[in-house]
């Protein structure tokens, strides 16, 4: 019975056929108006919904076209520099944002009886002359603060390890005083007497909140001719937490902060018999019992700790000079030692060697770049060759073997070798020497010129010469996120206690391109202005 009323429900004329009832013409007429009525109010929402999409799309390219202003990116100039009388300036130069225009900047640290600002020595209570620790503006060279502090200067550090609740971001010793300086307002957010009897060097250390006021604390490591020691202050007021704990009953050279892939923390201490670990949960908890409790122990580590100091053997050596970082990057990175007989990659994660190479003549500490396109970080070092001379090879980070390699004049008072990453995958190194061996004198600082390499023209350098007084430091890298490649000089008197003239200049990387000699260093074929069109098409990334 549900079945036929169904059918006759769906079919009526079959029911009609059937001898059922035939709805009449009026009931038909009364459901067909009904459904077309209900069509017609359908399609009326519809077109008034499409209207109404219309209309905000339209508001929405208004709003933004004439209402909303676009960024405005700042105007900076392709070079500048600022002149300082009467002073003298130390190695140290760091970029950062400072007046949060997008626009690195540099600070730097002078010595003189008065800033660039009207700022005196004596009116700000202090002996003459002074420390100012000054900010100038990337885009112009403009100061936009400058902070007098006690002399002498020691040493400096910014860029710590970001944490959201520290209100500084630079570490200034000086005098017997430790400061922490906005790097906003150039304001001393506190300042602290170092402890007695021990002056650290930088690096400063950062380390988790042991202290648990919200702000990441900081390790300070220094040395004396008889042991190591560390001590932990307060990121957020410099107060001592806990007493000074001895790391090693002899002097160390150099430390960092190493993470292994558990997370835990290990100091890494470069002494006289090689690179020693340990770890960050020991210290504290000898410096003040309590605060390890929130870090890590790494049991795979622990497996090869001395039971008696709690040191680590990474890699021994009686010649250990250096240890770096070869990053920095996510993970773990691999760390780089220069010892007086080799060079040679670790691993970060398992510490096993990944190369080693012989070289007894390293000059300087290594840079690094990108000279092929695996995504690997490759070392640049410089080695003594004797006779004035020395060679600047390319390693590669993979495997250790030789990408290129040239043989300058050593000139006196050159920078390192330096390297800015483009967005072809590779990097354009800068070197300082001279590319000239037909000299018959002892080169100076009239003959020390700037070359830049370009990995796909490995065979030819670029040639700019740069006539210079004493550079103190000198950093090539991008003031902008992925663009506005500079390089930054710092010049001035030999010694901090000789007055003289201290000079601080931005040049735009490609700036000396039109102007440049092109020095073959190879079989290299292509023409002059095939290499510059090279260097000038160059896009540069992070």
């Amino acid at each position: 019975m549900e079945n036929t009323v169904i059918a006759a429900e769906v079919d009526p004329l079959k029911r009609a056929e059937d001898g059922g009832e035939v709805p009449s013409s009026a009931e038909l007429k009364k459901k067909t108006c009904n459904g077309v009525l209900g069509f017609a109010k359908l399609t009326h929402w519809r077109t008034a919904v499409f209207f109404l999409s219309i209309f905000l799309c339209l508001a929405i390219v208004f709003a933004f076209s004439f209402i909303i202003p676009c960024p405005v990116r700042p105007q900076y100039l392709i070079s500048w520099n600022r002149t300082f009388p009467e002073a003298a300036s130390y190695d140290f130069l760091a970029t950062e944002d400072t007046n949060r225009d997008k626009v690195n900047d540099i600070l730097f640290v002078l010595r003189s009886s008065k800033g660039s600002q009207n700022n005196t020595c004596t009116g700000a209570g202090l002996p003459s002359p002074c420390v100012f620790f000054i900010a100038v503006d990337g885009t112009d060279g403009n100061a936009l603060w400058e902070c007098p502090l006690d002399p002498e200067f020691h040493w400096a550090q910014c860029g710590l390890e970001e944490d959201a609740n520290r209100n500084w971001g630079c570490l200034v010793a000086h005098s017997d005083k430790l400061s922490a300086i906005d790097k906003y307002t150039g304001e001393v957010r506190w300042q602290q007497q170092q402890p007695p009897g021990l002056h650290g060097t930088a690096p400063v250390l950062s380390v988790p909140d042991l202290d648990r006021d919200k702000v990441k604390d900081l390790a300070l490591v220094a040395s004396d001719n008889t042991q190591t020691q560390l001590v932990f202050l307060s990121g957020k007021t410099g107060v001592l937490i806990g007493s000074k704990v001895v790391l090693n009953s002899t002097e160390t050279a150099n430390h960092l902060l190493h993470h292994s892939t558990t997370g835990s923390q290990y100091v890494l201490l470069q002494t006289e018999t090689g690179l020693y670990g340990l770890a960050l949960y020991k210290i504290a908890a000898k410096a003040k019992p309590g605060t390890e409790v929130n870090l890590k122990m790494d049991k795979q580590w622990e497996k090869n700790a001395s039971p008696t100091s709690g040191l680590i053997p990474i890699y021994e050596s009686d010649s250990l000079r250096r240890v770096l970082r070869v990053g920095p990057g996510e993970g773990t990175p691999n760390l780089l030692l220069i010892t007086g007989k080799e060079v040679a990659l670790l691993n970060g994660k398992t510490l096993q060697s990944l190369w080693k190479i012989n070289s007894s003549s390293v000059l300087r500490e290594p840079s690094f770049g990108h000279f092929n396109k695996d995504g690997i970080l490759d070392v640049v070092v410089e080695e003594d060759k004797g006779d004035y001379e020395k060679r600047v090879v390319i390693l590669d980070g993979k495997s250790g073997g030789v990408l290129w390699e040239v043989l300058f004049l050593a000139t006196p008072n050159s920078p390192i070798p330096a390297s800015i990453h483009t967005t072809n995958y590779f990097s354009i190194f800068v070197f300082w020497g001279k590319k000239d061996f037909n000299a018959t004198s002892v080169p100076g600082i009239s003959d020390r010129h700037i070359y830049m390499l370009h990995p796909l023209y490995s065979k030819v350098l670029l040639e700019s010469p740069r006539s210079l007084d004493h550079i103190l430091t000198f950093k090539a890298t991008l003031l902008e996120r992925g663009r506005h490649a500079a390089y930054i000089l710092l010049t001035g008197p030999v010694t901090q206690e000789a007055q003289g003239t201290v000079v601080l200049s931005k040049r735009k990387l490609k700036q000396d391109v039109p102007n440049s000699d092109v020095r073959n260093v190879g079989d290299g074929a292509e023409t002059n202005d095939v290499i510059k069109e090279a260097f000038n098409r160059l896009r540069f990334s992070d």
